[in-house]
């Protein structure tokens, strides 16, 4: 009876985990350890891509206001582009940049002679603010496959973490023989610790994602009817040579 409570004593002491969430990463395989590590990488740096994006989201807001408030106020397009020609702040004023740099161009040349030089002039103007509009916004999208890729891999990557740690954890408790809940516990929340994790760094990847989607979808309507506008505008000036 002595030698049976001394194993049993023994027994409990040896089930004695650290559950805390360091116990937890320190305890578990040196696979779901990766896991945890790749994940809690992947949480920081989708944090880090949403505040970026976000702070310079209503930076470029700011920016879009302060050079429509100044192209509509019915003052000089030349004396416009003369102030911003060499830094514009923002994609808006880029394409802005770009077609008045096309314009100018063509004044330098001797000018628009006869319907097809017209036409041809207007084509170029609006190829070149789609060009630059779709560079503008190719640089604005940067990383967001990341959110993406993130909001879709994190819950797997995580979920085979899980399966990894119980696979681990029941060929223990086949090895020591013993399933009480303090043998089995441990190992069981090693192993959902991952999945935990997963969804942690997954569903702020999935609604920053989309709510930075719907962001630069606004932006680049805003974009693009700018410049429609633009075009007509420059197209009426030819019409008027």
């Amino acid at each position: 009876m002595e030698n049976q409570a001394v194993d049993t004593l023994a027994l409990g002491g040896s089930v004695n985990y650290d559950m805390t969430i360091w116990g937890l990463f320190f305890e578990a395989d040196i696979v779901v350890q990766l896991v945890l590590l790749l994940l809690v990488a992947a949480s920081f740096w989708t944090w880090a891509i949403i505040f970026e994006k976000v702070i310079r989201m209503r930076r470029l807001k700011v920016y879009a206001e302060r050079f429509e408030e100044a192209f509509w106020s019915g003052g000089s397009l030349d004396d416009l582009y003369d102030d911003i020609d060499r830094e514009p702040q923002d994609p808006m004023s880029s394409v802005f940049v770009s077609a008045m740099r096309e314009w100018h161009r063509s004044s330098e040349r001797g000018g628009v002679a006869g319907d097809h030089s017209k036409v041809s002039l207007q084509q170029r103007i609006e190829r070149v603010m789609q060009i630059t509009l779709g560079r503008e916004m190719e640089r604005l999208e940067r990383h967001m496959i990341f959110l993406a890729s993130v909001g879709s891999a994190a819950p797997f990557v995580g979920l085979f973490g899980t399966v990894w740690g119980i696979m681990n954890a029941f060929t223990s408790i086949a090895a020591s023989e013993n399933t009480s809940l303090a043998v089995v516990a441990p190992g069981i929340a090693e192993a959902l610790f991952a999945t935990a994790l997963g969804l942690v760094a997954a569903i702020p990847a999935v609604i920053g994602f989309n709510k930075l989607s719907e962001d630069l979808g606004r932006y680049a309507g805003r974009l693009d009817a700018f410049a429609g506008e633009f075009g007509a505008i420059l197209s009426r000036q030819l019409d008027e040579r």
